[in-house]
């Protein structure tokens, strides 16, 4: 009994290599796995593409609105001239 307490005590000379050790099952813990989500798009790139898509829709709505149902040219509602016409009907000027 002696010896095996001496041998217990003992440190040995040479500091003990390190063992991988091989992962066979998950560690249990209490607590849930949370997932890290990585932003491949920042924020302000999504703001950005939100208000040209946003831009382009409208451009498409004026477009398509102005030529099919308004017998007008496609490219007559993005003319200046046009809103012009519109404004000044809004305010009541006669041409």
């Amino acid at each position: 009994m002696t010896n095996e307490l001496e041998r217990r005590t003992q440190q040995p000379d040479a500091t003990p290599r390190k063992r991988r050790r091989r992962r066979t099952e998950e560690p249990q813990s209490d607590q849930p796995i949370r997932w890290v989500q990585l932003r491949l798009i920042p924020i302000w790139l999504r703001i950005i593409i939100v208000i040209a898509l946003f831009v382009g829709v409208a451009v498409l709505g004026l477009t398509i609105g102005y030529s099919y149902i308004g017998d007008g040219e496609a490219g007559g509602a993005l003319k200046w001239s046009t809103w012009q016409h519109l404004l000044d009907i809004m305010e009541g000027k006669e041409n």
